[in-house]
């Protein structure tokens, strides 16, 4: 079984800035793939940002110039850099395991973005 424990929400004005962080912990797989999606009230789950099985990074056209994923190995830990926000970004916002061998994805608990003035 997998955990993955997400923080660094929160409410920011327009044009701020904040940094989600994912670590996973448990019996992680030892080919896994890691991602960012969020879900908007009323939109469906889309893509955020993540990592290709070679390794490279992929983003939604949406956030592209504004948003960085990163990931620290040794910590089994993903990050998301997000600046510039927009009030079209409010979403709560999921960490994504996929093991490259098979078997289920893991899901975090969802944590919560707005972007208000």
């Amino acid at each position: 079984q997998v955990q993955l424990v997400e923080s660094g929400g929160g409410s920011v004005p327009p044009g701020g800035s904040l940094r989600l962080s994912c670590a996973a912990a448990g019996s992680i797989p030892s080919f896994i793939t890691m991602a960012w999606y969020r879900q908007a009230p009323g939109k469906q789950l889309e893509l955020v940002a993540g990592f290709t099985v070679t390794g490279n990074t992929n983003y939604a056209d949406s956030v592209k110039g504004r948003f960085t994923i990163s990931r620290d190995n040794a910590k089994n830990t993903v990050y998301l850099q997000m600046n510039n926000l927009k009030p079209e970004d409010t979403a709560v916002y999921y960490c994504n395991l996929r093991p490259l061998l098979g078997g289920p994805h893991y899901w975090g608990q969802g944590t919560q973005v707005t972007v208000s003035s």
